[in-house]
């Protein structure tokens, strides 16, 4: 029997890791197209770096009909690598007779429906800065003032109960599923989604950042990756959280200085 699954773990993983290389993938087919450097600098007129039907100007990236599905590809790209130790996990509990390879596709897909929603979100709240000018149309902050209250809010948010809560259930997954267990592909998207209405009380102070380098910077973007991954593992995790939180209220003091 576990030989006549191994053909079914295999494509669910290559399913899995093949959706998050092809989210990257359009994100910097976006960035290309809009003549974008990965730090998400021009380097040359929006509009006019390709001819592709990605091909976009200024104008056009202010629409929510374009924002919507950018930032829903990119909680896919960013937050796809970062349920990896929750998905070996259940990996484990199928080995057990537990979990089914149904539960881990639900897993995945309620996980990711979670950050789509979220992902919607932003797209709105985007909108909305970009129509009171606090953003550029690539989605970089226009005003000190605003890029110093979002680092300081992300810094802050790094030494409050609310992210060490939402940590503990990160850096558990096993207790966690066992606590809220439901079997199933119906099951798994249901514990899925929790885990990542969970993920995203951890890490939506972090995503916010990305609007003060541009939400267009592809290396920021792989750098909050890496973050919010190491943060998740226990070992590493507890040594990190805190002293990220002071290195962003120390940079958005010396966005405050800058005001003086």
């Amino acid at each position: 029997m576990r030989i006549a699954l191994a053909p079914l773990r295999n494509l669910a993983w290559l399913s899995f890791f093949g959706l998050i290389l092809l989210a990257w993938a359009v994100m910097y087919a976006m960035a290309r197209d809009m003549g974008m450097t990965l730090l998400g600098n021009m380097t040359m007129s929006p509009g006019m770096a390709g001819s592709g039907s990605m091909a976009m100007d200024g104008a056009a990236m202010m629409a929510l009909t374009v924002l919507m599905p950018m930032w829903i590809i990119m909680m896919a790209a960013m937050m796809g690598p970062t349920f990896v130790p929750t998905a070996r996990t259940y990996e484990d509990l199928i080995s057990t007779g537990a979990g089914t390879r149904a539960g881990f596709v639900g897993l995945i897909s309620g996980y990711l429906f979670s950050w789509f929603g979220f992902g919607a979100l932003v797209a709105v709240a985007h909108h909305g800065f970009l129509q009171a000018g606090w953003l550029s149309a690539m989605g970089r902050s226009q005003s000190v003032l605003f890029s110093a209250v979002l680092l300081a809010v992300a810094g802050g948010y790094q030494f409050t109960s609310a992210k060490e809560r939402c940590l503990a259930h990160c850096r558990s997954p096993l207790m966690h599923l066992l606590a809220d267990w439901r079997p199933g592909f119906g099951g798994g998207a249901w514990m899925g989604a929790r885990i990542g209405l969970f993920c995203i009380g951890c890490c939506w102070a972090i995503m916010m950042i990305g609007f003060v380098g541009g939400a267009m910077n592809l290396l920021w973007m792989g750098i909050a990756t890496l973050i919010m991954t190491l943060e998740k593992l226990p070992d590493i995790g507890r040594w990190l959280t805190r002293p990220l939180g002071l290195g962003f209220l120390l940079a958005a003091m010396w966005y405050l200085i800058q005001l003086v």
